[in-house]
């Protein structure tokens, strides 16, 4: 099997842009994937890689050999999955990252319905909301939510993610309700310090528009913020499956409904490769199944289709994404 482990390595360095990460991904020495694309390039008589000022990077032939050696590697796995399946069903170890909000409230129980499904299955999972290294930490799967930034992943669109404004009765009885997204500027915001993008994005009429919220508070946990908000500390924008809970208890309240928030989606992504394992498979195949077109946790869509229905909103005044739009 040296050739196929000389192939493996070789795919590896390209997906990981260099040996040292490549190495780390396979549980390797450095030297040893150095030998194996040695030999290889020797028995070959040509050169697969190149140095850059980044690390390495695929020759012309080496990017004709590597889709070729992923098709290799990718039947070889699935003739060995299938021979394992006949047998036992899906088994081995799942390496998985997912965000700690989401995880906790909608994946947890999820991932416990997996592992009654498939015993041999283990599960390996970390809650974080960093952004893991999928090759470089040798994750099988990560959930990801909004835009996907790596494009050598593979991803997987699950289901939409809606964004909702939000504030305690106390605080709209204390501060006034903001009728438009404009207004915005005039009270105090909780801001999400999670990620570069700061703006809240709102389509008025037939354009969108950015609002800069300012306030005295923030954190990187959607949690936190919503304590604060259901608390009167001021106004804040939360993806619905973190305050769905929220909503139907009447602590906070959706306001700013008339003007849609863009949309971004849940996804599941996995390193680079043809060939979906069998246990990233059942893991996508489960999350579509419960969590596939309209997700339980979003309320607030719900609300504006009954809003629609009673004649207090058009249609065509609210679409169910941005791609509808003219």
């Amino acid at each position: 099997m040296s050739e196929i482990d000389d192939i493996r390595s070789f795919v590896a360095v390209v997906d990981a842009g260099g040996f040292g990460r490549a190495a780390h991904s396979l549980g390797l020495a450095k030297s040893i994937v150095s030998r194996r694309i040695a030999r290889l390039e020797a028995d070959l008589g040509t050169r697969l890689l190149s140095r850059t000022t980044r690390g390495v990077a695929a020759t012309e032939a080496g990017l004709e050999f590597k889709a070729r050696g992923e098709r290799i590697l990718s039947e070889l796995a699935e003739a060995r999955e299938a021979m394992a399946q006949q047998s036992e069903g899906v088994a081995g170890r799942l390496r998985l990252s997912m965000p700690l909000s989401f995880g906790y409230r909608h994946l947890a129980p999820v991932l416990a319905e997996l592992a009654e499904r498939h015993p041999r299955l283990e599960l390996d999972v970390e809650a974080s909301d960093r952004q893991v290294d999928l090759i470089g930490e040798r994750f099988d799967a990560a959930i990801r939510i909004g835009s996907l930034k790596d494009s050598s992943l593979v991803a997987r669109r699950i289901a939409p993610v809606k964004a909702a404004v939000l504030g305690s009765p106390d605080y709209f009885a204390r501060h006034g309700r903001p009728e438009t997204p404009l207004d915005l500027a005039r009270h105090e915001c909780l801001v999400y310090s999670g990620n570069s993008v700061v703006d809240w994005g709102f389509r008025m009429g037939r354009r969108w528009v950015s609002v800069r919220p300012s306030g005295r508070l923030r954190s990187d946990n959607g949690d936190t913020l919503l304590r604060w908000a259901e608390a009167g500390l001021g106004i804040v924008v939360l993806p619905t499956f973190i305050a769905s809970d929220a909503i139907r208890a009447g602590t906070v309240e959706h306001i700013l409904w008339r003007y849609p928030m863009r949309e971004s989606a849940l996804h599941v992504v996995r390193p680079p490769g043809p060939y979906v394992p069998g246990k990233v498979r059942v893991l996508i195949d489960l999350m579509l199944e419960r969590f596939g077109n309209t997700p339980s946790w979003d309320p607030c869509q719900a609300a504006v289709q009954a809003k629609i229905a009673a004649g207090e909103l058009a249609p065509e005044d609210y679409p169910a994404d941005e791609h509808q739009m003219a």
